[in-house]
């Protein structure tokens, strides 16, 4: 069986192929395939986000797709970037490192406890999976820890470096990774999905 994964983000691509290599399936990509297909993110949820892109790359390709919604939700935000993560700066055409320094922008000023490393925060990541019969499944996962004000580490990409995590006493991009890729929200929401993949596998 072959799954395409449905991004044309080396760094998910990359996630993703790690987490799902184990399965006895051939996982493919876009470029692999020569599409050259870009879904706009028009919905107000995870969940639509990921059906939209998995549904759009199933209807190019006819193949089972597997996409992601995901974004970092800081509290002192009200949750913001949210949804709007890849997007989260205000000039057009911006960079990762952009949308991290406009974050901190937002941030000074709002103190957080003095005894906590950072602002609370988490990652959030739902995927879909889309059949060419039309059904449609769902995984979730979130990983938990503070945004600091330093960027640190340089693997990982998005707002990895600002991303740090008390219990390794790293930031997502200074572990390894392979340790990303079993702690990450990416990683949880993808081995959440694994049973249904296994049954469409017909395992």
């Amino acid at each position: 069986m072959k799954l395409l994964i449905a991004t044309n983000n080396p760094g998910k691509m990359r996630e993703i192929q790690a987490i799902l290599g184990d399965l006895p399936l051939e996982l493919v990509t876009p470029a692999g395939l020569g599409l050259n297909l870009d879904v706009e993110e028009s919905a107000s949820t995870y969940a639509e986000n990921a059906a939209l892109k998995a549904h759009g790359f199933t209807a190019a390709s006819g193949l089972i797709s597997l996409a992601d919604d995901s974004g970092l939700e800081v509290d002192a935000l009200g949750g913001e970037p949210g949804i709007r993560s890849a997007r989260y700066a205000p000039q057009a055409g911006a960079s990762d490192a952009d949308r991290r320094a406009y974050l901190l922008e937002r941030l000074k000023g709002i103190p957080h406890p003095p005894h906590e490393p950072g602002w609370r925060a988490h990652f959030h990541c739902t995927v879909a999976i889309a059949t060419p019969a039309g059904e449609l499944y769902f995984a979730e996962g979130r990983c938990d820890g503070f945004i600091i004000n330093e960027e640190r580490g340089s693997n990982g990409f998005g707002y990895d470096p600002l991303f740090y995590i008390p219990e390794w006493n790293a930031t997502m991009a200074e572990l390894s990774e392979e340790t990303k890729n079993r702690i990450s929200h990416r990683a949880r929401a993808l081995r959440n999905a694994l049973p249904i993949l296994r049954q469409l596998l017909g395992e």
